[in-house]
């Protein structure tokens, strides 16, 4: 039941995000959001997910918490089969190349993330996966 509520959500997010170009469910207080457009590392078929980022230079940085789930993040699995992908920020459309930061990058974005998002400390206790951060590069122009 969750997990169908969640993906109900997911769309519902989604789409209002993508109709008003970022206008409607862009922004939560001091929270941005962007679409992560993967393609499915099984499925071949593409991936739409809201995630909540904070920018460094012209990069989104986006955290693979999961909620602290023992498992990474499906969007995330996905962008390790295929980093290349798209990001979907106020109406545009950006291909851009993922990579996870090493640790000299990681406390640094880490702390730049959570001052937007209060719970990532409180993700990674619970769980023993170290929480990847996730640099995603602009392609091209």
């Amino acid at each position: 039941m969750l997990r169908s509520m969640q993906k109900l959500f997911t769309a519902m997010h989604s789409a209002v995000y993508s109709l008003s170009k970022g206008r409607v469910f862009g922004r939560l207080g001091k929270t941005r959001f962007l679409l992560l457009h993967t393609i499915g590392r099984k499925s071949a078929k593409e991936r739409v997910t809201p995630l909540n980022y904070v920018s460094d230079g012209p990069d989104f940085i986006v955290i693979a918490s999961n909620g602290g789930a023992r498992l990474h993040p499906d969007w995330y699995l996905n962008l390790q089969a295929k980093p290349e992908a798209e990001v979907e920020v106020q109406g545009a459309r950006i291909v851009v190349r993922a990579v996870t930061v090493d640790d000299d990058q990681r406390e640094r974005l880490w702390n730049l993330a959570r001052d937007t998002w209060r719970y990532y400390d409180s993700y990674q206790q619970r769980t023993d996966r170290a929480i990847p951060v996730v640099r995603l590069q602009r392609i091209g122009g």
